[in-house]
This record gives structure tokens, sequence and C-alpha cells, in this order.
């Protein structure tokens, strides 16, 4: 028989003719084969798409509530602060889904240190929104961009109706929501309330190793009562303000404090508010003065209609100046909303009123001059509804900063300062309205610069006081901070203080008895010039010095 050669199956394969089949067909099959090929993304999508629950479920449900809070309840967080190793998963976890900015955090880590030098203390703390059950985020926003969920308690934050005036981050005393300023609105941590709804624990619970965070149903009454007590964290702000609802466990007993409490450094200018604040107290003293001198006799007011008229373009171009503080100007229509809760509502309504009432009266001084003249008693009691009103502003724009606690921000000491700023102001307005006028003018001029050398004197000699506080409460760190950082601020203030209130009044007096009209109006405008830039920098200290509550151990923003 003849032998018949085997050949490898691969290679007979390999020879045997491929069937004909159509070009087309071959493209259809490639394509479906191709589809039928799922990638790893797309499985992966499959997988949790086909689950009967949340895939990691096993790992985390213990840490999430077993049934939704009942009433008197809430949802909060649940830290156990013996678990907590700094690691920051729980940072980058929030990170990443909520798709942050590379500069924005809506968790935090801090360290607290104490403990004695044979046994040092280091107590790692993460810290989010602590959703309270009285949020002053909620009670400060002048647009309602807050709400508090009647059923689990979270505080979410709506970014639609938000105008970025950032007055909720200064209401805060934890430094929760915080300002983003390439979307020109605040955000915050909602929990992870999307998540919540379908099972899942949030970003943070879910990331953490060490399963340090933890989401529980609190009673509200306990959270009050432990609010009135004090319980919350050392070196925190105290709790009776909002009421925080997180529960830290595990705290090692000691004495101890933040491990930034010794670093104080400033704070943001927010010099479009600095701006706002300083020229509407100018307007609202101008008016006084011009009440004033028209009370005392003076037919024709300070200098004629210029006084009003420069009072009132200074009280324009402040609330024009407020804008540029939002990040989101075209909406600052939202801004009376809240004027039920929000004192920045009401200064914005005081002061509107202001600019109104003060408009309605030059422009009637303006068109019918004669027409008012002949009625004094009317033209007063415009005056008067002008003073009323702008007082009424500098009043709510005192307690926009008093109601948010900050012991430098006190309606003491803020309503000293704000007042002091109108009546300087005021005074320098008039100076350099009867500057203008020269030798006509001289005995208004003199008891003028004499007016406003006394405010200056008393205006410095009650901001020195803001050099001499010790300790490490906050008025300390302010006091270390205007002696520190802030020295060169504090030093070009008092120049231009004395400058604008002493020296110049007192050459614009001079040069008017050496026969120089001139000189003495160039004098008392610079008079104004040299007092306003002072008020100016003084309200810049008064935002950068002030010590910002924020959790224990966190790094200064």
């Amino acid at each position: 028989m003849p032998v018949v050669e085997e050949r490898p199956t691969a290679i007979a394969d390999r020879e045997a003719p491929a069937p004909s089949r159509p070009r087309g067909d071959r493209l259809v099959a490639s394509l479906l084969a191709e589809q039928g090929d799922l990638t790893a993304v797309e499985r992966f999508a499959q997988v949790h798409q086909d689950a009967a629950e949340p895939i990691q479920a096993q790992y985390y449900s213990a840490l999430l509530p077993a049934e939704p809070p009942g009433p008197g309840q809430q949802l909060a967080f649940e830290v156990d602060l013996g678990r907590c190793s700094g690691c920051k998963a729980c940072v980058a976890a929030c990170h990443s889904l909520n798709g942050l900015d590379a500069d924005e955090t809506w968790r935090d880590v801090g360290l607290l240190i104490g403990g004695s030098t044979a046994l040092p203390v280091l107590q790692h703390v993460t810290t989010a929104c602590h959703h309270c059950v009285e949020p002053a985020c909620q009670s400060a926003c002048p647009v309602e961009a807050y709400e508090k969920d009647p059923i689990t308690g979270i505080v979410r934050h709506l970014d639609d109706q938000c105008i970025g005036c950032q007055y909720c981050t200064l209401a805060c005393p934890y430094d929760a929501p915080k300002y983003n300023p390439a979307k020109g609105i605040v955000r915050k941590c909602d929990m992870c309330a999307d998540r919540l709804k379908v099972g899942e624990a949030p970003a943070c619970v879910q990331a953490c190793p060490h399963e340090a965070i933890r989401i529980r149903v609190v009673d509200v009454a306990e959270v009050r009562a432990d609010a009135e007590a004090g319980a919350f964290l050392p070196g925190a702000f105290d709790p009776a303000y909002t009421r925080p609802a997180t529960r830290f466990r595990s705290l090692v007993p000691g004495d101890l404090r933040p491990a930034d409490d010794h670093l104080p450094t400033p704070e943001h200018g927010h010099t479009p508010l600095a701006v706002m604040l300083v020229l509407t107290q100018l307007a609202a003293g101008g008016f006084l003065i011009e009440l004033l001198a028209r009370l005392a006799g003076a037919t024709d007011g300070v200098a004629g209609s210029a006084h009003p008229r420069a009072c009132l373009a200074m009280g324009f171009l402040g609330l024009g100046a407020s804008l540029l503080h939002l990040g989101r100007p075209l909406y600052a229509y939202r801004a009376i909303l809240g004027i039920r809760h929000s004192w920045l509502s009401r200064e914005i309504a005081t002061l509107g009123l202001f600019a109104k009432v003060a408009a309605a009266y030059v422009a009637a001084d303006l068109l019918f001059p004669g027409w008012l003249d002949g009625r004094p008693g009317l033209r007063l009691g415009m005056l008067a509804a002008v003073v009323a009103s702008g007082g009424a502003g500098v009043g709510s724009s005192v307690m926009v900063y008093h109601v948010v606690r900050r012991p430098y921000w006190r309606a003491s000491i803020a309503g000293c300062k704000f007042a002091g700023t109108a009546v300087v102001l005021g005074l320098a307005v008039a100076l350099a309205c009867l500057g203008v006028q020269g030798g006509r003018a001289t005995t208004p001029l003199i008891a003028t610069a004499l007016a406003l050398g006394a405010a200056t004197a008393v205006k410095l000699a009650f901001e020195a006081r803001d050099l001499d506080a010790t300790g490490d409460d906050p008025l300390g760190r302010t006091a270390r901070l205007l002696r520190g950082p802030l020295r060169r601020a504090v030093d070009l203030r008092r120049t231009l203080g004395i400058a604008g209130g002493f020296v110049l009044p007192a050459a614009a007096v001079l040069v008017l008895f050496a026969g120089a009209p001139i000189g003495t109006a160039i004098a008392s405008g610079l008079a104004l010039g040299a007092s306003l830039a002072g008020e100016f920098v003084e309200r810049s200290l008064f935002f950068r010095a002030v010590s910002k509550p924020r959790m224990p151990g966190g790094l200064p923003s």
C-alpha cells in the first residue's frame, strides 16, 4: 500500500481554500463580532445596571442607618476619631465623585494636638458640612439658595439660585460652604443625597479604609441639648450657634488644641465690599452734615447744591462697586428675597431706599430750587428722611457683620468704626466743598476743619485699641495680625488719617489766611483724598484682620 503522509491540522487548515463570501457580508460579520466584544467600561456598566443592589453594599451597609429618620430626627455624620488616620482618602473620594476643581474641597482633614512631653497626643479630624439643626448659612443667604430637607435634615445648596455674594461663607463658623471663583457661586457638601436615596453610601463613607465615617440617625432634641452643653470638639466654635449634627466619637481625653492655632493668617480683603461700605457711609455722613448745617441756620447748607450732589455721587459709586463682589452680578435683583431673615437683604433694601430718597432730594433741589427754598420745612423734612434712611442703611451694615458672631465684628466695634467713617468722611467732603468757595466761607471752613480733626483723633484712638489685645482668643489673634503681617497697612492707615484729618486741613486754613484761595481748594481736596484713602485701608484691615472660625486643625484657606 502506498504510504499517505499526514499533515498537521493547522497546516492543512491554512492551505485549505477559504469559502468565498461577498465583501459586504465579511464587513457585516466583522462589525457584529466587534459589537459582541464589550469594552471594560461597558462590561462594568452592565454589571452595575443588572445588579439588584449596590455592588459594594456588603462592605458599607453597616455604615448606613437601617431605617430612615422619623419625626424629630435627621441624618448626620458620625466620625470615629480613633479610626481616622488622616490618610485623606475621604477628601480624594469627595473631590473625584463631585467633580470638584483642583483647589476646591468639601471635606477637610485637620489635626488636634496636646498631651505632655512624656505622652504627646495627636488626633486627626475629618470634617465636612455638619448639616446643622439651625444652619447659619441658610439664615444668612439673601437669595434663599439653601434648603434643609424636612425629612433627612440634609442642608443643600441650590447652585442655580446662588449669586455668589459669599455671605454664607462668613456666617458659617465651620468653613463648610466654599466659594468657587470660576463658577461664581458657593458650593458645599450635601451628604451625597442622591446616592443615599438609592441606598449608596456617600463617597467619603465608602472610601474610608478604616470605616471612620458613618451616616447615622440622630434625635434633634439630643443635638440641641449637646450644643447647649458645649459638647462638640476642642477649639471649635460654640455649637449653640448653629447646633451642628455631626457626632464625634473616641476623642482622646486631655487638653487638646488645633495644630494651626498659633498660625493666624490674614483673610481676604474683599475690596469691593470695603469700597461699598466706605462710600455709602460717606454719603450718609455727608447728608447728616448737610442737615445739621441747615438746622444751625445756614440757608445755603454746607456749600450750596454742590455738597449733596457730591455725596449722592459717592453713594451711587459705592453701590455700583458692591456688584463687583458678586460672582453672578446679573442676578443681583434676587438679593432681597431673604429680607425676612437675612441682614444682607435688609442692608441692600435700606441702602437702596437711601439712594432713592437722596436722589429725589437732589433732583428736587436741582429742578425746583426756588420752590424748595420757599418751603424750608419741606426741605428739612426731605433731608431728615434722607438721613434716617442712610442711618438705617449704616445700621444694617453693622448688623450684617455682627450676626456672624466674630468678636472683631461685633456691633460695639463695627458700629463705632462705621459711624466714625460716616462722620469723618462727611466732614471731609464738606471741607472740600467749602475749600472751593475759598474766602466766601472762612468761618464754616475753619469750624469744619476743627471738627474733622476732632473726629479723626477719636476714630484713630478707637482703632488703636485693636492692637492692645493679648491671648489666644479671637481678638488676641487679630491683634497679632495687626502687629505682625499687617503692620505696614496699620502704619499706612495711621499716616493717611493724620494727613487727612490734621495736616492738610490745617494747611487749608493757613493758606486761606495767607490769601491764596486756590491753595485752600487744593489742600482741602487733598484732605478729602487722604481721609478717603485712610478709610479704605481701615476697612480692608476690618476684613483681613478678623479671626475666621473654622474646624479645629484645618489649614487656613
